[in-house]
């Protein structure tokens, strides 16, 4: 996923520190979003040129938390609109901005059409063919441009523990 994609800025990039890693497990594993946009069909492309989709904090975290303090965090962090097709300020490339844990539905479309254009969005993060993935051994260091890529940190080494230190850096509106 892309950090805070529920935040009006979302973040630039995260640099993450290896604290103690477990044996076995826990790589994290980094999709290229404008591989997965270039790999999509020229219909697609034309279909998502423009559309924008609703990032929401409650959709990932609402569950964990009581309605107090998700009324109190959707206050202070509304549901945002950002595109499904975003460009990179610096690259100037097209990326696809849209994951599964924030993004509620995709505007001006019906509800199940958003449901199954996201599935087939989602779907581009998960192939391996635009992933690499990072073995973390203690110390190891990542940096990424979370405008760029999306991350998904392998949950596979139970009962062992993955202790990471993260640092956020603030990022742009997408555009």
């Amino acid at each position: 996923y892309s950090d805070v994609s529920w935040r009006a800025t979302p973040s630039m990039g995260a640099v993450l520190h290896a604290v103690e890693v477990p044996p076995s497990g826990g790589d994290t594993l980094f999709s290229d979003m404008a591989a997965a946009y270039e790999g999509l069909d020229q219909e697609t492309k034309d279909k998502i040129d423009g559309m924008v989709a609703v990032h929401d904090y409650t959709k990932a975290f609402g569950h964990m938390v009581s309605d107090e303090q998700k009324a109190e965090t959707q206050a202070k962090f509304p549901p945002v609109e950002h595109p499904v097709v975003r460009t990179h300020p610096e690259s100037g490339k097209k990326l696809l901005y849209v994951n599964q844990f924030f993004v509620d539905h995709l505007v001006g479309v019906s509800e199940q059409e958003s449901i199954e254009l996201m599935k087939k969005l989602c779907r581009q993060a998960e192939l391996v063919e635009y992933q690499v993935r990072f073995r973390w051994e203690k110390d190891s260091i990542a940096f990424w441009d979370n405008r760029a890529v999306q991350h998904y940190a392998a949950s596979d080494y139970w009962p062992d523990v993955r202790v990471m230190e993260r640092a956020s850096i603030i990022g742009d509106k997408p555009f």
